[in-house]
């Protein structure tokens, strides 16, 4: 339970979101949403016919990934660039005007021949009935990656940090994220990364990584099965990532945070009610970034409380969701 003191210095710090400017790096998908109702089973397979009306709002498009990532920053406030890759094709050009009619700056890069990344969700009767996904996997041509390079090198001054928004869609590859740390780090900027498990190795010397908890045991090969083992996770994935901290999203029970010869800390949930948890580790990875990017006296503590609250704003919502200054200072007020 905050006391009203820090709940105030919570809310100050929010208030302040608009000062901070952070560049997002990362594998940028289109989130497609199929609405429906079921009402028999198909005679061809045990499977349900889902219907769908086709008059608006039968189907809804987001930004996700590290799309959705920036909307976040977008949202509460701050200022964001968005970095990543997308196809020639019709999901690539949407992703385009999505970015262009919500007023969020980018540099991206459009590759002949890339299948855009697609997560299409279908529901009926609002349960997720089947996820379909289309994606490339491979990485960029050499002359897409160099441009990036070249760019992050003349603009990484411009920022107050860098998120690496990593889900494994082929945009970043281990030479690509070693030199955004690298660049990051000569540059004395903050860098949060949302991991992935085959690049964990690259992300050595992040100031945070925030690996949920079973990605957290796979890494460290730590069975995940009490909070003490929790504890052993976090403790040699930061000894071995070097980094100033490390956050493992819990789900229902929050998060912990480990910091380099400090104790544990336990920052519990604060949701409320959870519809949907699509796109909360974007939540939480924008939020951190903006309070941490107001200044050096933030604590990574306070950090962490106040992306658990913005995180347990937009679970209560259906889809990949974003979270805006005013509802995270209302959940804070409570």
């Amino acid at each position: 339970m905050l006391s009203i003191q820090e709940r105030k210095r919570l809310e100050s710090l929010i208030r302040r979101f608009p000062e901070v400017n952070i560049l997002v790096i990362g594998d940028v998908m289109l989130d497609r949403f199929i609405w429906g109702k079921v009402s028999r089973i198909s005679p061809e397979a045990p499977v349900p016919v889902v219907l769908v009306d086709q008059r608006d709002g039968s189907e809804t498009f987001c930004l996700g990934g590290a799309g959705n990532v920036a909307h976040n920053i977008h949202s509460l406030g701050g200022k964001v660039l968005l970095c990543g890759i997308v196809g020639d094709d019709e999901m690539g050009r949407r992703i385009i005007d999505e970015l262009s009619n919500k007023g969020i700056p980018n540099k991206i890069f459009v590759e002949e021949g890339r299948q855009t990344t697609v997560k299409t969700r279908i529901f009926a009767n609002q349960q997720q009935v089947v996820r379909i996904d289309r994606e490339t996997l491979a990485h960029p041509k050499a002359n897409i990656s160099q441009d990036l390079s070249d760019f992050i090198h003349k603009k990484i001054k411009d920022f107050d940090g860098i998120i690496i928004s990593d889900y494994g869609k082929g945009f970043l590859n281990g030479p690509l994220i070693r030199t955004i740390i690298r660049k990051g780090k000569e540059a004395r900027k903050l860098i949060l990364v949302d991991p992935k498990l085959r690049n964990f190795k690259f992300y050595k010397g992040a100031t945070v990584i925030t690996p949920n908890a079973k990605e957290a045991s796979e890494v460290s090969r730590i069975p995940l099965i009490d909070h003490l083992s929790i504890e052993r996770i976090g403790k040699r994935l930061l000894k071995e990532l070097e980094c100033k901290a490390l956050v493992i999203t819990r789900g229902e029970e929050g998060m912990t945070l480990f910091e380099p010869k400090k104790r544990p800390i336990d920052v519990p949930t604060e949701v409320k009610e959870v519809f949907d948890v699509t796109g909360a580790g974007d939540t939480v990875i924008a939020t951190m970034a903006l309070a941490l990017g107001v200044g050096r006296n933030v604590s990574l503590k306070e950090a962490a409380i106040i992306s658990n609250y913005a995180a347990g704003v937009v679970v209560g919502k259906m889809g990949t969701a974003t979270v805006t200054k005013e509802e995270l200072l209302n959940a804070i007020k409570g």
